[in-house]
């Protein structure tokens, strides 16, 4: 019997005349109401006919998440007084529930996909309705691009909902419109705010640290339980807490294990037996539900009148250069916050605790990053390319993808021989892409079945598809035997995955398959070890075989170094440490970490590690700059590591003259050997580039370091070692650089030179290296002059020395010093030095390097050509 009184109370229903109408007009349209109003439950009955007088079709629903797709499906169910199966079903990855006289079929956007893929055409289907498209889910976005290329070529007949709860519709009807190219399709909106929220902001104390990467401060936490407390004394009804992790929900529950009510975990992860007793109600006691974001939409959670939100949300980081993810924690975006506040008030007034200030309100982005723009976009791109669009530019996609994940995802899925070399998707790569798992797994599976049996690979593909719970440990093999013998969520789960991957495979799975599975020459080795092998030789070859930059060997006390290059670390205590060689399944890598960290790995010997990661094998010279020095040896290597070297004797000069420059550009110009003579030369280029500019060359380490190749030539293809690099005639080979092709490089020693010839005599450097050049020269030889010199147009800072050869003045200006200060240095310093000429009028005085006795011995006149 349906339930009408229900029924009528969702305020959506209001809008269901707009969309009806935005229909039959454009064929599609956004809807956007808030949450509570009944969209994901009300509005597909409605379009199937199932309630209200309008004639309807068969509907498909999309929801991001398996456990949304139940409850969905159950409440339409209970709505027309029927269980699930008959007129509303449901399918999610394994799991089928819908019939002949189903209308209104709920599933993930994966199998959608999978749906898509299969039959374009989506034969029968009269609706289909994307649901909770503000979350941005990657699966969803591809959805709604395939979705719409569909209408446009295929079914132009096929009716399009885009339902969001935020307020992002503008831009779903502008993509909405690609498929009739008329403008964007009408926007249809749900009024009503469920029952109403109270909202309190219950802020943290002072001191709170910011989470970082998957930590959160505990004193957080001890808050948020806190609150909950609050929450059961003042507020009647269940509570629901939303916290960013299962590790954080684990923590919440021990601190609320004495609190008088039921507390219960709601994740994703946790067993469908669990989701649906939470989703079904209690048995009149009080409850806490600690959940993830996955309760944030979708969901109606029976008896739940009071939320407290952490403001946290978990969301995957992707290091595309080494194919590791990572989870961070981040502030839930103001839309998600709206989602969550939006629970509390679904069957009855309810109150939100926002443990943030008010203040944070503000900063809080709008809406949830695009997945497309932080994700593993391997599966994305083969479903692309297996769409006929390789590089996804044909796409309606709200967000292009980023072009760096896009060229990593292709490079994964050509290793794999799922793409061609222009990124078209092979037989092999079609047969992948309907397999419902990630390529690699789907490679994995491919290629190991021949070797190990189908169940065997079909088993250790299953563990990889879905993590294991942390308590089942981190050695893969361990897992398996675990989740064999196991009575848990997690085993039966495994067991159902496994029998699925089984019927996914050829009905003769032939051998490993093109672009090099496992090495045309290991490939077969690896059969060979692996079919009558135990749990751990298999775990590692389908391990090897699904992520073959991962394998990796020990460097000591739990470290190794993965084929791709990156360090990683075994927890202390685990048993893996003492493996030679290990394939990893599962790591993460925080940002400020210098390792990933091993979540679950395998036991892998050598020879499968090799076999398994063929197209990473290579050999050949290797001659690099280490500690120090020049090193040549003739290397194997399987990716980053190495398995076998020897001394090379005769290393390609070419090489050897790289490593130099590498040494150089890593170590600096202090290798060479720089002469008095050569950093003088340098800093008088210098000053020419600073005072004039071009043509007169930049000398700056930067600038020497860059064109090294050019003006340390020839003497650097003689080199062979760093001592050879110190034998360089620096000097010479920074002439090069003079501007010798227009003729400025003669004019050096006019410009800038070296010596400068003052009244006595005397030809004195002139230093280069600061500012202005500088002449140091004793008062005495200086009589006479009255301009003070200049080079290249500068005025040459005299510093004017005593005859102990101590500075005593310091002038560009020669004239004023005359007039004004020698006065007072001639008062000071003629009785310290008796023997030295100290005259009235220094302007007009005879200049001396000598003595006044020498002076007058030689008739009072100055020498030439003397030296200082």
């Amino acid at each position: 019997m349906i339930r009408t009184d229900v029924l009528d109370r969702l305020p959506v229903r209001e809008a269901l005349p707009g969309l009806f109408a935005a229909l039959d007009e454009r064929g599609a349209a956004v809807l956007s109401a808030p949450p509570g109003t009944g969209k994901t439950t009300l509005v597909p009955l409605a379009l199937a006919g199932l309630v209200g007088d309008c004639p309807g079709g068969r509907v498909l629903v999309a929801e991001p998440r398996r456990m949304a797709v139940r409850a969905a499906a159950r409440r339409m169910a209970w709505l027309l007084g029927q269980e699930v199966g008959g007129a509303v079903g449901y399918t999610v990855r394994g799991e089928r529930r819908a019939g002949p006289a189903t209308l209104v079929e709920v599933m993930t956007t994966g199998v959608l996909l999978q749906r898509l893929q299969r039959d374009p055409e989506l034969p029968g289907v009269d609706v289909v309705l994307l649901d909770e498209c503000h979350e941005r889910h990657l699966d969803a976005d591809t959805a709604m691009a395939f979705l719409l290329d569909v209408r446009a070529m295929l079914r132009p007949d096929l009716g399009l909902v885009a339902a969001s709860a935020t307020g992002d519709a503008d831009a779903w009807a502008g993509l909405l419109a690609a498929a009739d190219g008329l403008g964007p399709v009408p926007v249809v909106v749900g009024r009503g705010e469920g029952h109403g929220v109270r909202s309190h902001h219950a802020p943290p104390p002072a001191g709170i640290r910011p989470a970082h990467g998957t930590w959160v401060d505990p004193a957080l936490l001890r808050h948020i339980t806190a609150t909950v407390r609050q929450a059961l004394d003042r507020d009647e009804g269940d509570v629901l807490c939303f916290l960013p992790g299962t590790g954080e929900i684990a923590r919440a529950a021990g601190l609320l294990a004495d609190v008088d009510a039921d507390v219960l975990q709601l994740h994703g992860r946790a067993p469908a037996a669990v989701q649906d007793s939470v989703l079904r109600g209690g048995g009149g006691r009080r409850r806490v539900v600690l959940t993830t974001s996955v309760a944030e939409s979708s969901l109606t959670v029976p008896g739940v009148r009071v939320v407290v939100d952490s403001g946290l949300a978990r969301e995957p980081r992707v290091d595309h250069a080494r194919g590791l993810g990572s989870l961070t924690t981040v502030p839930v975006p103001a839309s998600g916050a709206t989602q969550r506040k939006g629970r509390a008030g679904r069957e009855a007034p309810g109150t939100v605790y926002q443990c943030w200030s008010p203040g944070d309100d503000i900063r809080r982005a709008r809406h949830p990053s695009p997945e497309i723009r932080t994700a593993d976009l391997t599966s994305f791109a083969l479903r692309a390319a297996c769409w006929g669009d390789p590089s996804a530019a044909g796409l309606a996609l709200l967000d292009a993808p980023p072009p760096g994940a896009m060229a990593a995802a292709r490079s994964v899925l050509t290793a794999i021989g799922a793409v061609d070399a222009e990124g078209r998707a092979t037989e092999r790569g079609v047969l992948m892409s309907r397999m419902g798992v990630h390529p690699r797994l789907a490679r994995a599976l491919l290629d190991a079945a021949p070797m190990v049996g189908a169940e065997r690979a079909a088993g250790v593909v299953a563990l990889l598809s879905e993590e294991p719970p942390r308590e089942y440990g981190d050695d893969l093999a361990e897992v398996w035997r675990r989740a064999r013998r196991g009575g848990d969520a997690y085993a039966a789960r495994w067991r159902s995955e496994t029998r699925r991957l089984m019927s996914a495979l050829p009905t003769a799975t032939g051998g490993p398959g093109p672009a090099g599975a496992a090495g045309a020459a290991g490939g077969t080795a690896a059969a060979g070890a692996a079919a009558g092998s135990g749990d751990d030789a298999v775990a590692g070859l389908v391990t090897a075989l699904a992520f073959p930059e991962r394998v990796a060997r020990s460097r000591g006390e739990g470290a190794f170094l993965m084929a791709s290059g990156t360090g990683a670390e075994v927890a202390a205590g685990s048993g893996l440490r003492g493996s030679r060689w290990l394939a990893v399944a599962v790591a993460d890598r925080p940002v400020s970490a210098a390792s990933a960290r091993v979540r679950l790995a395998a036991v892998v010997d050598e020879e499968t590690a090799c076999a398994a990661a063929a197209h990473l094998l290579s050999a050949g010279e290797e001659v690099h700059w280490e500690d120090g020095d020049v090193v040549a040896r003739e290397v194997r290597r399987l990716g980053a590591v190495e398995l076998a070297s020897r001394p090379l004797r005769r290393p390609d000069p070419a090489l050897v003259r790289a490593a130099l420059l590498e040494g150089l550009r890593g170590e600096g110009l202090g290798l060479l050997r720089w002469t008095p003579e050569a950093r003088s030369l340098r800093d008088r280029l210098a000053f020419l580039h600073r005072v004039l500019g071009s043509p007169w060359p930049d000398v700056s380490d930067e600038r020497l370091l860059g064109s090294a190749d050019e003006w340390l030539e020839p003497e650097l293809s003689r080199a062979g070692r760093r001592a050879d690099l110190g034998r360089i005639p620096v000097g010479e080979a920074l002439r090069r650089l003079l501007p010798w092709a227009s003729g400025e490089g003669a004019r050096l020693d006019e410009l800038a030179p070296e010596r400068i010839e003052v009244p006595s005599g005397s030809r004195i450097r002139v230093e280069y290296d600061g500012e202005q050049p500088v002449l140091s020269v004793k008062l005495q030889e200086m009589f006479g002059l009255r301009e003070t010199p200049r080079v290249a147009g500068v005025a040459v800072r005299v510093h004017l020395l005593s005859p102990a050869r101590r500075p005593v003045a310091v002038t560009a200006d020669l004239a004023s010093f005359w007039a004004e200060g020698y006065r007072s240095v001639r008062a000071e310093l003629r009785g310290r030095y008796p023997k030295h000429p100290w005259p009235e009028d220094p302007s007009t005085a005879v200049p001396t390097r000598h003595t006044t006795a020498r002076r007058d011995a030689e008739g009072g006149k100055g020498g030439k050509g003397g030296r200082c």
